[in-house]
């Protein structure tokens, strides 16, 4: 569907900086807290924050199918309650206000001054209230790569990969925003094969370079969403950090697969980029065969054009680039994702998170983690101070960014950050 705010033509008279992530045709969600004040629902626009609470207390969003409380509140979930109808409106509403051709709002500088807040004088705050967390496993190239590392190369992806978006339950409690640090896990680890496992910190920490999507409320249980309603229950995306320790999860998956290797931390970035806003994004999925299911099968344009790259920081140095990839590898999409999802009658519930699995392309500087690009530590990568990684060291930051380019406009993500602190004693 063609979205008015989505107009390439379309100015701010709020500045934005030059290959800013946040112009006028992307208005991300999120929630934001200032000094002496509560959390509540903002929308970002270049560097400036717009207070949805104010806007609503000042009669700007009259009309709309919103109460006071959906923005003065501390997760986007209320809001997001009103489905894709409700938030498509209230998009729509506030790019209107933000036009550089409509006075209703720009006039009022009184109003301006109280709506409009410096990014920098904002605390951001974890977006969503995740009730459920499910983490796929869509990457033909990375389900190749670990398949060639662990298994048979001849036979690297498992007899069902290419039939079901593979998938699994993760944990919600785990998940955390950009800018909290991260204490290396400890567990269970089998250096030698023809040893014991031992307890110790994990030695192989790891990134996944990952997107994930929220869902507003799906069906009833019992009842399956189609690919063809998928994108009615897709609220938006976030960039999606699926830490993982790759040698607890090498001793303890066998046989009901990731455990205590994933869930000591997953981390999301700030802003919500609905999917309304990557509509003119949108390509073709990989080809898929065998052909699909009838469940699975889709029709049109359903994968997203996003870039991504990673890089690490080690403290006090400067960051460097290690991977480039884009979204649109996936094999598997999102429709398809929430279809196999829901197919068995699973209901998904508003603020629920979906992330893609580890992202990576058909190069070697396009692959998604550490795992792949220094494949299993046999390949460093060299930093710009001159030393190395296998994997992630103690006060490494992982950095992620994303963004969608085309006619001259910029829709990103911002970014995802965090550090890796030692194991707690």
């Amino acid at each position: 569907m063609s979205i008015a705010a989505n107009n390439p033509e379309l100015t701010s008279w709020v500045p934005v900086p030059a290959n800013s992530d946040f112009p006028i045709q992307n208005l991300p969600f999120g929630i934001f807290q200032t000094k002496n004040e509560k959390p509540r629902v903002g929308v970002r626009i270049g560097d400036q924050v717009l207070d949805l609470k104010t806007l609503y207390v000042l009669g700007y969003l009259e009309n709309l199918s919103f109460e006071l409380s959906d923005f003065d509140n501390e997760f986007l979930n209320a809001m997001m309650k009103k489905g894709k109808k409700g938030t498509r409106e209230l998009r729509n509403r506030i790019s209107k206000l933000l036009r550089s051709d409509v006075n209703d709002l720009q006039k009022n500088e009184h109003h301006v001054a109280q709506v409009l807040i410096p990014v920098d004088q904002v605390e951001m705050r974890m977006p969503v209230q995740i009730g459920d967390y499910t983490d796929f496993y869509s990457s033909k190239e990375h389900a190749t790569n670990v398949g060639i590392m662990f298994r048979d190369p001849a036979n690297a992806l498992l007899p069902n990969w290419l039939w079901i978006p593979v998938g699994y339950h993760g944990r919600a409690s785990s998940v955390i925003l950009s800018g909290v640090p991260v204490h290396r896990p400890k567990g269970q680890i089998k250096p030698q094969d023809d040893q014991p496992p031992i307890y110790e910190a994990s030695r192989q920490v790891d990134f996944e370079l990952e997107m994930a999507f929220i869902t507003y409320d799906g069906k009833p249980l019992g009842d399956s969403i189609s690919t063809e309603e998928a994108d009615d229950y897709i609220f938006g995306l976030c960039l999606f950090n699926d830490w993982s320790a790759r040698d607890i999860q090498k001793w303890e998956y066998v046989p009901l697969g990731p455990f205590l290797a994933k869930n000591f931390a997953s981390s999301i970035s700030a802003w919500i980029v609905t999917l309304d806003a990557l509509e003119p994004y949108k390509v073709s999925t990989p080809d898929q065969d065998p052909e699909v299911l009838s469940y699975l099968k889709f029709e049109g344009e359903r994968s997203y054009d996003i870039h991504l790259e990673v890089a690490i920081e080690p403290e006090g140095s400067a960051e460097t680039t290690i991977s480039r990839s884009n979204f649109k590898y996936m094999y598997w999409n999102m429709a398809q994702q929430l279809a196999h999802h829901t197919v068995n009658g699973c209901n998904v519930r508003c603020g629920d998170l979906m992330g893609s699995g580890t992202i990576s392309g058909p190069t070697e500087d396009s692959y998604g983690s550490m795992l792949e690009l220094a494949w299993k530590g046999t390949k460093p990568l060299k930093m710009k101070d001159g030393s190395e990684r296998k994997f992630i060291l103690d006060n490494d930051s992982v950095i992620m960014r994303g963004y969608c380019e085309k006619n001259g406009v910029r829709i990103g993500f911002g970014e995802v950050s965090s550090k890796i602190l030692p194991a707690k004693k």
